[in-house]
């Protein structure tokens, strides 16, 4: 970590130590103080140009001062990162503006932005030499882990909850790991993984608290700087669950307007499901509501308990930014509109974006004349069970005669 000035609470404030894998503020003891990275932007500056990345590999490792672990050549050919970012015309006219263009992250190797997260994690667990790495997850990260372990030669544990969708249990179990079904929800499944880690010395992935995974997902935003150097867009939408990757997103774009690669840092919509809104509550009234009741379509962010709301509220307030809500309703009619007029398939987590910016336009939270880009962060294959519940049947024909 050459780069690394230090690492901080989000709580205190205060320096802590470099934690082996999962960490929170040992100071505060408390599970929602979480570690934040510091970066030492005037030494990144000397080496990561613009004319050192012409030279540089199309992928998130391109960026590895700004990464907690140094890559070596074999991770190097890990593929992540560098999606496409797509101008989306009639999905900006039905979203009511000027300029939407679309991050489609579910490009990624297992369709995932959290493919960002984990090959950050896999690595830095191989450093770490560790046996194996467990995660808990509604199924991207999971399925993110168990991918990227399996590249690397790692055993990985997965538990996922009881309604995790069968296309990602099938992933994981194509990749090879242990999956343990947990008969109970995310946050169980989230607890007995944390039980585990401790028991068994396995690394913990868990990005709710890993400092190290969220500097992963904030190559996202490092990508969405340079991809739109010179046209920054003046909103980057994006779903929130936890709230890791909402705040990787803005801090990548912190540090790269502070490196000088974008004039200025664009504004984040955070958008959350209106039956799922801890972080939303959390951005407005400073702290997490005591108890949170409900239920949303999109399974990634269904996270009744965010460990990373602080990290999430400190980010999206560094770049003037806001958090909306949208009903599931308002989500699978954006899967459909992202999928008829911009071909892109997003599953219900990845299309909350789209809603969130069409919501926020709708309630004066963005200009009619804002450029927007949303981030798609996962492929609609990851659940297919609601897209088809969504979009239809196909009409029966008979063969030629």
């Amino acid at each position: 970590m050459r780069f690394v000035s230090r690492i901080s609470c989000v709580a205190c404030g205060k320096t802590a130590e470099a934690p082996a894998s999962a960490g929170t503020c040992p100071a505060c003891r408390d599970d929602f103080a979480i570690l934040d990275i510091e970066f030492d932007l005037a030494r990144v500056a000397k080496s990561m140009t613009p004319a050192a990345l012409t030279n540089r590999p199309l992928n998130h490792w391109r960026y590895h001062e700004l990464l907690p672990i140094e890559p070596d050549e074999e991770c190097f050919a890990w593929p992540v990162g560098w999606t496409p970012i797509m101008d989306t015309p009639r999905l900006a006219e039905w979203a009511g503006c000027r300029q939407l263009r679309v991050k489609d992250d579910g490009r990624n190797p297992t369709s995932s932005f959290k493919d960002r997260a984990s090959s950050v994690g896999v690595l830095h667990a191989l450093r770490r030499g560790a046996k194996r790495i467990a995660c808990a997850s509604t199924g991207n990260a999971a399925s993110s882990l168990a991918g990227y372990a399996a590249m690397a030669g790692l055993p990985a544990t997965i538990f996922v909850p009881q309604r995790a969708p069968e296309p990602k249990v099938a992933q994981l179990l194509i990749y090879g790991a242990d999956v343990r079904r947990v008969r109970g929800t995310y946050a169980q499944a989230y607890d007995l993984c944390t039980a585990e880690c401790t028991k068994n010395d396995w690394y913990n992935r868990n990005c709710a608290i890993n400092p190290y995974l969220v500097e992963g997902k904030k190559t996202c935003g490092l990508e969405i700087a340079e991809q739109t150097a010179g046209r920054e867009p003046d909103w980057v939408a994006v779903s929130v669950g936890d709230g890791c990757t909402v705040a990787g997103i803005a801090k990548g774009l912190l540090e790269m307007k502070e490196l000088g690669f974008i004039s200025r840092a664009p504004c984040v919509l955070g958008v959350q499901a209106a039956g799922m809104d801890p972080v939303a509550i959390a951005f407005e009234a400073g702290a997490l509501p005591k108890e949170v009741s409900g239920h949303t379509v999109a399974d990634s962010i269904d996270v009744p308990v965010p460990r990373n709301w602080r990290k999430a509220v400190k980010y999206v307030k560094a770049v003037k930014g806001a958090i909306v809500r949208v009903t599931d309703e308002e989500i699978t009619e954006a899967m459909k509109a992202a999928g008829r007029l911009a071909g892109v398939f997003a599953e219900p987590a990845a299309a909350a974006s789209i809603a969130g910016v069409k919501r926020a336009i709708a309630d004066g939270v963005i200009a009619r004349t804002a450029d927007v880009l949303a981030v798609v962060t996962g492929n609609g294959l990851k659940d297919i069970k609601t897209a088809m519940a969504i979009a239809g049947q196909p009409t029966e024909v008979d063969p030629l005669a």
